[in-house]
């Protein structure tokens, strides 16, 4: 080897290794000379791993609109949802401070007396006018007979006081009779001793004709006299008689009213049902010996509603009359709808047993919450109780 060739080789491999240096940003267009045939075994296998690279660099730009459009659409697709649900919620109101209310009845005893019969068991469905229980009625049978025979002989006593004045009545006619027969007979006899002193003036009559004309008058006088007095006599005793027939009549009336009053003690031995609903927490057994005022059980009628208690901010749309879903947690899978029926006029604490006192100077404003009462149509088969969790919406637009 001589030593051009040696010259030569240190040129080659600077020129190799710039051409190397030069080739790594990219393929160069101008290549010349050795050093460019030299490196075309690199410069090849670079190219396929640069080919190789191409197609994930030019199709990302490719992508990249496809991706941004799909963001756009599912950012506008949630604004509308948003959009939607903004519009739609506020249509309604709701709260979950809502329960099933209801007018629950205490059946307590009116009268004393010890329970003989328990007609129903707890829980047990009944109609208005079922029995509940029974009390014993031995005593208050005979006090409503003892009233029976009461009003039986205050009807007698008046039967008997009326016999009296219809037959003083009669006397009271013979009377009446007797003076017209007597004034009648006066009247005769005083023309014929009004005839007779005439003619005893004339000397045709006689004394003694004219004394007894005279006597026939005073006679028949006396007799009037006496069918008059026997007349007002007949008449005061008729007074008397519808006296005693008033007064019999009042104990009439009173004997009719401790019969009421006998029939309404009875009536209370056997207690009903006042409506419709069911029998709870019965409290006493055959046996019991129950006072007037004790609670005996108590009852809960079939007809009940919602008691929500809505956030005063949430009554500006509330109207009675307006539609409502109402969601019971007893049964989830069931709907209810049904109506608002009325607002309370007050907030809830207004009418509690201690309304807070708001002057003492600690305050702390609270929002308040209103009762509003939701009637609805309880479908059959469904036991609803007062107490039961509720969620109702109301549709306010």
């Amino acid at each position: 080897m001589d030593a051009k060739t040696q010259t030569k080789e240190p040129d080659e491999t600077y020129k190799k290794r710039e051409a190397s240096s030069r080739a790594k940003p990219g393929p160069s267009p101008k290549r010349k000379g050795a050093a460019a045939r030299t490196d075309a075994p690199e410069n090849e296998a670079g190219d396929k791993s640069a080919g190789q690279a191409k197609p994930g660099l030019l199709s990302l730009p490719r992508r990249r609109p496809y991706l941004s459009i799909a963001v756009l659409i599912v950012l506008l697709l949630v604004a509308a949802g948003l959009v939607l649900w903004w519009l739609n919620a506020r249509q309604y109101e709701s709260t979950d401070d809502a329960f099933i209310d209801a007018r629950t009845v205490t059946i307590g005893a009116e009268i004393s007396g010890r329970v003989t019969d328990v007609a129903v068991t707890d829980n047990q469905p009944v109609k208005a006018g079922d029995i509940l229980l029974r009390i014993d009625d031995a005593d208050y049978q005979a006090n409503l007979k003892q009233a029976d025979a009461g009003v039986a002989a205050a009807q007698a006593e008046i039967a008997d006081v009326q016999a009296q004045i219809e037959a003083q009545n009669a006397k009271i006619d013979a009377a009446q009779k007797q003076v017209a027969q007597a004034q009648a007979a006066l009247d005769f006899a005083k023309a014929e001793d009004q005839r007779n002193r005439e003619l005893l003036a004339k000397g045709t009559a006689t004394q003694q004709q004219a004394q007894q004309a005279a006597s026939t008058l005073r006679q028949d006088q006396a007799a009037l006299d006496s069918a008059q007095a026997n007349a007002a006599a007949a008449k005061s005793q008729i007074v008397v008689l519808q006296a005693q027939g008033k007064s019999a009549e009042a104990k009439l009336n009173q004997a009719k009213a401790s019969q009421d009053q006998a029939h309404t003690t009875l009536s209370r031995t056997a207690i009903t049902a006042p409506v419709a609903g069911h029998a709870t927490s019965i409290s006493v057994g055959q046996g019991t010996y129950a006072q007037p005022g004790q609670v005996l059980m108590m009852f809960v009628p079939d007809e009940v509603w919602v008691k929500a208690n809505f956030k005063e901010t949430q009554l500006d749309l509330m109207r009675p009359g307006q539609p409502v879903d109402i969601d019971i947690d007893a049964y989830p899978e069931k709907s209810f709808h049904g109506r608002v029926d009325s607002i309370q006029a007050g907030s809830g604490t207004a009418f509690s047993l201690l309304p807070a006192e708001n002057a003492t100077g600690n305050f702390v404003k609270v929002v308040q919450r209103v009762p509003v009462k939701i009637v609805f149509d309880k479908p059959p088969g469904v036991l609803l109780g007062p107490g039961l969790s509720v969620v109702p919406t109301v549709k306010v637009r």
